[in-house]
């Protein structure tokens, strides 16, 4: 069994920034299906994969759309995963969660403890628009893979979500004051973020004090929007140097 990672300083975060909690009781997060072994969603470390259901927001470059409604038919339930993760001691590491939007869902820090009860490693992927949902779960999670979408400004535009902005910024602000390790990526596309929205993000990650950036590239898989499909190019050498002199370590993904 796996204690719960770091302390209260998440949720103290929360609370200074006027982030209020739900205390209502929720079943388990609805799955959406889950992959036995991943390389890639955990650096470092052999993982599976939990898909949750639900997702407010409507990025338009999204490659799991089938999720973000949260009522899909799961061939997999909560209690046949345990009982095969028990199975998978000593030849799996962790177990990471993505969505969806994992932290929508405020029965997640049951699971992540049913997770790390069974010695596990707990990663989280996540664009943190529940900040307070977030922060109750930072002492049990190893590893926060973080969305930053957009400019602050500009986020409503990319996910929908009106003041999304600032509820990020409260989410990073817990990550960070938490010690939890992390990685920051943004997912490219020139239709939905140009050189200047670039710069802006990387000049905010400075202030907030983060050195690394991981530039993902668009992923046309399951994508519905075939005009993204269709408009794709790479990021310009010469924008990445732009990049550079605000957040020096960046890595195209």
């Amino acid at each position: 069994m796996l204690p719960a990672r770091g302390t209260d300083s998440g949720r103290s975060a929360a609370a200074a920034n006027g982030i209020l909690p739900d205390t209502g009781s929720h079943p388990l997060p609805p799955l959406g299906g889950f992959a036995p072994f991943s390389t890639v969603d955990y650096p470092g470390h052999l993982c599976a994969v939990i898909y949750t259901q639900g997702c407010p927001c409507r990025c338009r470059y999204c490659h799991n759309p089938h999720l973000q409604q949260g009522r899909g038919h799961s061939n997999v339930s909560w209690p046949a995963f345990m009982s095969w993760l028990a199975t998978r001691r000593g030849l799996l590491d962790a177990v990471a969660f993505c969505g969806g939007e994992p932290t929508v869902h405020k029965s997640l820090q049951a699971a992540l403890r049913k997770v790390r009860n069974l010695g596990f490693s707990v990663a989280l992927h996540t664009s943190g628009i529940y900040p307070y949902n977030f922060s109750q779960m930072l002492p049990y999670i190893d590893w926060v893979g973080f969305d930053i979408k957009a400019p602050l400004a500009r986020y409503a535009d990319v996910t929908g979500v009106p003041g999304s902005g600032i509820r990020v910024q409260n989410s990073v602000e817990c990550m960070l004051f938490s010690n939890v390790a992390y990685e920051i990526r943004t997912t490219v596309h020139p239709a939905i973020l140009d050189a200047a929205d670039l710069v802006t993000i990387a000049r905010w990650l400075k202030l907030m004090g983060i050195s690394s950036w991981v530039l993902q590239s668009f992923n046309p898989a399951g994508c519905v929007n075939m005009d993204l499909v269709t408009s794709y190019a790479p990021i310009h050498h010469q924008l990445l140097d732009k990049l550079r002199e605000h957040v020096p370590n960046i890595l195209v993904r």
